[in-house]
């Protein structure tokens, strides 16, 4: 939880300017596209709640989201954020927000986090490098079916809070020219990236770099604020490696590709965000890999958590000058220890199971992937079918693809299984897990979701996924998906 003290339940917006109090060396004021139109194509209304926003009308949602009036008590103009980054692991000192701003803060009225408005597609910026700064509609429902997906999912993501649909014609070179334009915005705890941190370090200076850790401190890991101060910054690296750790994890254990780890698609928090080609596993695949661009695999499935251990190593390089390698070392090589705990984690959690402690799970996670290697089975499938354990091995046996599990490999694992009991939160009474098999978002399907939108403008089957979409994430316990 965030620092509480601008916080009122009346007025969630109230002194919600926190990245304004860093000054402008971080960030350029701007001004949103002015749009021919703007029709509202979806909003998360669950998501609304939490941020006192789910009163609004149509028309005023369309005039803080798609026109971009401010929100009474947060920024006055929206902020640009200034950032470098590692792009494929080849620096570029010419990035920033480009395409996007942060629109406004405010504070969750369900935990008090601290939440950004940041947005995809609201016009150039003085980091636009020539683009247009404009996004199309087909990403926009992509984005939104992303983080939908890996919500339900429990994979910690920003969620697509807003899509509007702009009126322009866009003309790119990987979807048919020209197309339909839109503009999105979603909700994180934080935009603060590993390349905030980089272009502070570029310009040498190691003043704001040192402000930005207690900046960050206050306001996404008030816990450490009682260390003394030379152990804050090392702190803070360990808080950063575990939170991240954990979400690459989750990208794991849900099958996902994010595609485009540079380091300023990282953030401090450790969510999940800013989804250009992503894919999901349609069977494991170390090799798998989301970006027709990414001709030499380094963002490919298996190579993912490699990534961001690099990304994070260029973090701690940014902090050597206010702390020292002999400090930030043992911070850093936190990443594996964290990555390979939270990867059981997740996978025991995802079978609705559970832990029998760190050894245990290990062997049962090793031997779900020896397992999947060799049979190549569906992969959400197996976490569908075997969700439970032994408890739903009959249901299993029935299973589209109940053929795959009757090979050694799968007698293996299926012995580990056997040990573990299922946990309380299984919920294996859902209707969900009445199904032949789980909702997935493999390529096919997005394409299928799009189809009727881009050829009748017809919203239905998209509208239809998102429900879907939400009853998973219920069978599952999420918690975002249980709230009015």
């Amino acid at each position: 939880m965030t620092d509480m003290s601008d916080f009122d339940a009346t007025s969630r917006f109230k002194g919600a300017k926190v990245h304004a109090r860093l000054g402008n060396a971080f960030y350029d004021p701007v001004q949103p596209a002015g749009f021919p139109q703007a029709v509202l194509r979806y909003r998360n209304q669950r998501w609304a709640g939490r941020m006192g926003l789910d009163g609004l009308t149509d028309t005023q949602w369309a005039e803080h989201f798609g026109r971009f009036a401010p929100l009474q008590g947060s920024f006055e103009a929206p902020l640009a954020l200034r950032y470098h980054g590692h792009q494929f692991q080849s620096y570029n000192p010419d990035i920033g927000d480009g395409r996007g701003f942060l629109f406004a803060q405010g504070y969750d009225l369900t935990d008090g986090k601290l939440r950004d408005f940041g947005t995809k597609g609201s016009g150039t910026t003085p980091w636009s490098r020539g683009g247009d700064g404009r996004l199309t509609l087909k990403g926009g429902v992509r984005e939104v079916l992303a983080t939908t997906m890996l919500e339900a999912l429990g994979v910690e993501t920003s969620k697509s809070f807003s899509l509007i649909e702009t009126g322009e014609a866009l003309h790119r070179g990987d979807e048919p020219s020209p197309t339909r334009s839109s503009v999105l915005v979603r909700l994180s705890h934080s935009h603060i990236r590993i390349g905030t941190f980089q272009r502070l370090d570029y310009l040498g200076d190691h003043a704001r770099i040192a402000e930005l850790v207690e900046h960050s401190i206050v306001h996404y890991y008030p816990e450490l604020s009682d260390l003394p101060s030379g152990d804050r910054v090392p702190a803070f690296m360990e808080a950063v490696t575990e939170s991240v750790a954990r979400v690459t994890a989750q990208w794991i254990g849900a099958g996902f590709v994010h595609g485009v780890l540079n380091t300023d698609n990282i953030n401090i928090t450790g969510e999940s965000f800013d989804y250009g080609p992503w894919r999901f596993l349609p069977v494991y695949d170390p090799r798998f890999t989301a970006a027709y661009f990414d001709e030499t695999g380094l963002y490919a499935f298996g190579r993912q958590p490699d990534a961001i251990a690099w990304n994070l190593t260029r973090l701690a390089e940014c902090l050597v000058p206010i702390s020292s390698v002999e400090k930030l070392e043992p911070a850093l090589n936190r990443f594996w220890p964290a990555f390979q705990s939270n990867l059981a984690r997740v996978v025991v959690s995802r079978l609705g199971l559970l832990s029998r402690g760190a050894a245990a799970d290990g062997e049962l996670l090793s031997a779900l992937f020896a397992f999947m290697a060799a049979e190549r089975p569906a992969y959400e499938q197996v976490f569908f079918d075997w969700r439970g354990g032994p408890a739903s091995e009959n249901r299993a046996l029935s299973s589209p693809q109940a053929s795959a599990y009757g090979g050694e490999t799968f007698q293996a694992f299926r012995a580990l299984l056997s040990a573990y009991d299922i946990a309380p939160n299984a919920n294996l009474s859902h209707p969900y897990f009445a199904r032949t098999g789980p909702r997935t978002m493999l390529i096919d399907e997005v394409e299928a979701i799009w189809a009727p939108i881009a050829e009748a403008d017809d919203w239905a089957t998209f509208a239809a996924v998102i429900e879907e979409i939400g009853e998973m994430g219920r069978a599952y316990g999420v918690e975002t998906f249980t709230i009015n």
